[in-house]
């Protein structure tokens, strides 16, 4: 007998694994019958997953931990037992602004296109003009990784520039429609931007921080604890879904799948061109291979590292202007459950680290690290900046961004 599950998702390129976790089986083989709820914005996403009307869902990192601190509404405690996907997000420009800060037809250096965006901010602001980007919620790893980006190129976020919220199918409207002069969105939105002619892309989020992460599934806390056994199934198919997914044989079928109505409702070829780390840049260009654009199942990807909780607490902090406070930190750290993720592994070929919580940014290149089973190369991690997050010195790293 098949124990139903519902999981809540929005339709974008990163819902891959829930969808392929049903549509090869995966899911099946391990006594799940998956129900996917689509919906529109993140926020109608988390209402369904508060109330019950889902059990899990693929959310924005960073708003499991906002909604176990109670950001904006009252505290429930949302666990994280699997991390969907690492960046697969991009910044996409009107074009004539694109054409200001980058060179047409390549990814710029994150540093250089920040020096040229902050000479552009600062001449438009003496005409009496703001810039305005659209982030896919205020509780986003794309707000945080934005303002992460533009603060540490001069330009200080709700001073010099404003940001505000678009849900993903309408970013590309936003920008088409003269709302936003920018837009940090996932695949395929940025792509069909470029598509319509109404935008280029300049930055993958990936060239901000190289792995950082994205989607996950979040449940409730009580929800999770009761159905244990079911969540750990889930995990298990969400691997197999992954190890399908990077295969570069699957990727025609895959597109086929995830641009059919009832999930992404798009063009397969924009699709695949996501699925394969390839990116048109602006409309009548050439292609462009960007490796790990969007990150599933290598290097341990889909493992919940509690330090990457963290560092978004850091920034959640920073941006909301909230101070650091050290049970919060505690409570944002425990919404990433690899204890959970262990506990559905143990015992198949999937490698599983030895530690739960790493330094973020401090890998230039391939590194082994120890493992309680199997074997991981890490690769780089780095931010854009150098800088690193070392979890064991959070306080410390939240004041010293405060005095940037």
């Amino acid at each position: 007998m098949q124990t139903e599950l519902s999981v809540g998702f929005l339709p974008l390129v990163d819902a891959c694994l829930p969808i392929l976790a049903l549509e090869h089986g995966f899911a099946e083989a391990e006594g799940l019958s998956l129900r996917l709820v689509k919906d529109m914005s993140w926020a109608t996403v988390l209402d369904r997953l508060l109330y019950g009307h889902t059990d899990a869902a693929h959310l924005v990192a960073p708003l499991a931990i906002a909604a176990t601190l109670g950001r904006g509404r009252p505290a429930q405690p949302l666990s994280v037992p699997f991390v969907l996907g690492l960046n697969g997000n991009a910044i996409t420009m009107r074009s004539d602004l694109a054409h200001r800060v980058s060179q047409p037809g390549k990814l710029g250096d994150p540093a250089t296109v920040g020096a040229a965006l902050k000479a552009v901010v600062e001449a438009e602001r003496r005409h009496g003009r703001t810039l305005r980007f659209g982030v896919v919620h205020r509780f986003s790893s794309h707000n945080y990784m934005l303002r992460y980006w533009l603060a540490g190129c001069g330009i200080m976020p709700d001073r010099d520039v404003e940001i505000t919220t678009v849900a993903p199918p309408f970013c590309a409207d936003a920008l088409e429609s003269g709302e936003v002069d920018a837009i940090c969105v996932g695949e395929p939105w940025n792509s069909v931007a470029v598509e319509r002619g109404v935008g280029e892309i300049v930055l993958a989020t990936a060239q901000i921080w190289r792995r950082g992460v994205e989607k996950v599934l979040a449940f409730r806390e009580s929800v999770m604890e009761q159905r244990r056994a079911d969540t750990e199934a889930l995990v298990r198919a969400l691997r197999k879904a992954g190890e399908h997914f990077v295969d570069p044989a699957n990727h025609d079928a895959n597109a086929e799948i995830l641009a059919r109505p009832e999930y992404l409702d798009g063009n397969a070829g924009l699709i695949r061109r996501a699925i394969a780390d390839q990116l048109l840049l602006a409309r009548g260009g050439e292609v462009l291979k960007y490796p790990d654009f969007m990150f599933q199942h290598r290097e341990a990807a889909n493992f919940p590292w509690v330090s990457q909780a963290e560092w978004l607490y850091s920034q959640m902090v920073r941006w909301d202007g909230t101070g650091f406070d050290a049970d919060e930190a505690s409570r944002a750290a425990h919404v990433f459950r690899p204890d959970v993720y262990r506990s559905a592994l143990l015992g198949t070929s999937d490698p599983l680290p030895g530690a739960s919580s790493k330094v973020e940014g401090s890998l230039a290149g391939p590194t082994s690290v120890s493992t309680q089973q199997g074997i991981i190369t890490l690769e780089n991690n780095s931010f854009f900046d150098g800088k690193v997050f070392d979890p064991t010195y959070l306080a410390t790293y939240v004041a010293d961004q405060a005095k940037a």
